[in-house]
């Protein structure tokens, strides 16, 4: 979808020159990414063909922070481009997102062949900066202290044609010590109702059939104008638009996990049954250092509860191990969470030093060789109940939505892949018929391990849809088109509420 208010000016490429962008972190770059792709297509580029590995007129990085050595890992991979970039007249390197946010200067020093470095609040300048820095042929460095434009307001190249993001806010409040997000990407910043529910509108009209709403803190959402069920009211809004088949969030944050929320997940049809709750710690006492303004109680109660109005939810969570202080006990507190929470997985870290937060410097940094046995002991644990999970689900018909690119095996099992109402990925027999990604299936399951399902047996039926339609259509679009045009960000298929990455953005 694109929108023609508030953005760049168009800058015009002649010859039709390539772009490859390469995304790091959480969901929110990958939208981010999106955008980017958009912006960069609006101007007359078109995308190196997958696998093209820096062989394109134009290289973005879309920069991740949270990690202790990602600015390692962005110079080695600059590095690795400053000869092909030698070797081809006119190559432009940009660099953007939360480390081109945190570093500024430093990126252009460190690699001087880069030619644009741009924060994460100003992303709609990337086609005008490429064109500046090629024109006074030096870097040009841009980096907003606030949001410019809501991003939604930008062209966007979405990565699916039946399932999109929708984001609903940037920035976060919270203060957590181990996060950096709130100094990259601002204060939170909510979308006016009215435009969020006027994009998903848009993109059902296109085909679109499943949205995800996306914030760093997505149930936080309303804090602008003080509504604190402006979310739910949202959540219930998205049940009447026809033709929206699955609505899902992610990241909501305890602390503001209410009961209205609960109920219209309860009570829309189309919210599905499905919850990713981060938990970072089972211990109070952790959790405090954390700054999180919740306790195991708090949290406990809320899954108590979302379990009471929604029997067949999935329930999964972030987890943070050997955070600075972790005592054999707070991890005992952390299992015992795990035990009575019964995720059905968990996304599990060791802590690592995310330069510029308070928990760096921290006294008591654990052990390495603690902090992995730790962690070994916490994926066993969650390994075994994801099992045990899984296993209630032999037996029961589920619909799943037809997904691209999630089964790495289809095409050697003769399978294919989908998403059940609650997330749950699920490898089917291929039917006789055709099933396009963005149709509906109904299965039975066969068999179940820690992290996908079977359905061995046939398909028992099949129903083509409006987003099934808009696959086929974009993807016969695409056919004709030279190799260069197709793909250049990481296929992402469906939109995962869970990231693949975490540990920044997404994990509030």
């Amino acid at each position: 979808m694109t929108s023609s208010s508030d953005r760049s000016p168009a800058v015009d490429v002649q010859g039709s020159k390539s772009y490859e962008i390469r995304t790091y972190g959480c969901q929110m770059n990958v939208h981010d990414s999106e955008r980017l792709s958009g912006l960069l297509e609006d101007a007359g580029y078109v995308r190196a063909p997958e696998g093209s590995n820096g062989d394109a007129d134009v290289v973005v990085f879309n920069t991740c922070a949270v990690r202790e050595n990602a600015d390692n890992k962005l110079y080695g991979n600059l590095g690795h481009l400053a000869p092909m970039k030698t070797k081809r007249p006119g190559m432009q390197i940009a660099v953007g997102g939360c480390l081109a946010q945190k570093d500024r200067d430093t990126i252009v020093k460190r690699a001087p062949w880069v030619d644009v470095v741009f924060g994460t609040h100003n992303i709609g300048k990337l086609p005008v900066l490429l064109e500046r820095a090629r024109v006074q042929e030096e870097a040009q460095v841009e980096i907003a202290e606030s949001l410019e434009a809501f991003p939604s307001t930008l062209p966007t190249r979405r990565e699916s044609a039946y399932a999109a993001w929708v984001s609903i806010s940037v920035g976060c409040n919270n203060t957590c010590t181990f996060c950096i997000v709130p100094a990259l990407r601002g204060k939170e910043k909510d979308r006016r109702t009215g435009d969020i529910l006027a994009e998903i509108e848009a993109l059902v009209a296109e085909g679109v059939s499943e949205i995800t709403l996306l914030g760093q803190n997505v149930n936080a959402y309303g804090s602008d104008i003080g509504d604190r069920e402006a979310f739910s009211k949202l959540l219930r809004a998205c049940g009447n638009i026809e033709g929206l088949e699955r609505v899902r969030f992610t990241s909501p944050h305890p602390r503001d996990f209410t009961d209205d929320v609960i109920a219209a997940m309860a009570e829309t049809p189309n919210v599905m049954p499905q919850l990713h709750m981060p938990l970072q710690s089972g211990s109070d006492t952790v959790l405090k250092a954390m700054r999180r303004s919740y306790r195991q109680e708090r949290y406990l109660g809320i899954i108590e509860k979302v379990r009471a109005a929604i029997p067949h939810a999935a329930i999964t969570t972030d987890i943070i191990v050997g955070f600075p202080g972790e005592t054999e006990e707070d991890f005992e507190q952390t299992l015992h969470v795990v035990r009575e929470a019964r995720f059905a997985q968990a996304f599990t870290f060791q802590y690592s030093k995310r330069p510029g937060t308070p928990a760096a410097t921290m006294e008591n940094q654990i052990p390495k060789q603690v902090v992995q046995a730790r962690y070994e002991r916490l994926v066993a644990l969650q390994e075994e109940i994801s099992w045990e999970e899984n296993k209630k689900q032999i037996g029961r018909k589920l619909d799943l939505m037809v997904a691209e690119g999630e089964g790495r095996k289809d095409g050697t099992t003769h399978r294919l892949s989908g998403r059940a109402p609650d997330n749950r990925l699920v490898h089917f027999t291929k039917p006789e018929q055709e099933v396009r990604p963005g149709d509906v299936v109904t299965v039975e399951i066969t068999y179940a391990a820690p992290h996908h399902l079977l359905a061995e047996g046939a398909v028992l039926d099949v129903r083509r849809t409006r987003a099934g339609d808009a696959w086929e259509k974009r993807n016969a679009a695409e056919q004709p088109k030279p190799a260069g045009v197709l793909l250049g960000l990481p296929k992402v298929g469906v939109p995962d509420p869970l990231p693949v990455v975490t540990g920044g953005c997404a994990v509030d």
